[in-house]
């Protein structure tokens, strides 16, 4: 059975990190990435990571302040989120080959 389980949401203020954290089981993946979606909006794609390369992608807002990075061992993606704004606030989830996990949602406020 495959499971997606993300941590490490909360609420934060605004110029504050976070970290989430989503540990992968029942499978590897060639990449993984993070998704959000705030109230009213369309889930977007965050960032992603290829699994065998280390390429990355992030969307044109978090460039900069955003990392996001992978622990093949512990079949775990981390999403290091600095200088967080009060507009990163959303429900983030992570996402695998289709596979989708709960969800943990980060609040930045201002």
């Amino acid at each position: 059975q495959v499971q997606l389980v993300e941590s490490g949401g909360g609420l934060v203020q605004a110029g504050g990190s976070l970290r989430l954290s989503c540990a992968a089981s029942g499978r590897t993946f060639n990449a993984m990435g993070w998704f959000r979606q705030a109230p009213g909006k369309e889930r977007e794609l965050v960032a992603r990571i290829s699994w065998s390369s280390g390429s990355t992608y992030y969307v044109d807002s978090v460039k900069g302040r955003f990392t996001i990075s992978r622990d093949n061992a512990k079949n775990t993606v981390y999403l290091q989120m600095n200088s967080l704004k009060p507009e990163d606030t959303a429900v983030y989830y992570c996402n695998a080959n289709g596979y989708w996990g709960q969800g943990t949602r980060v609040t930045v406020s201002s």
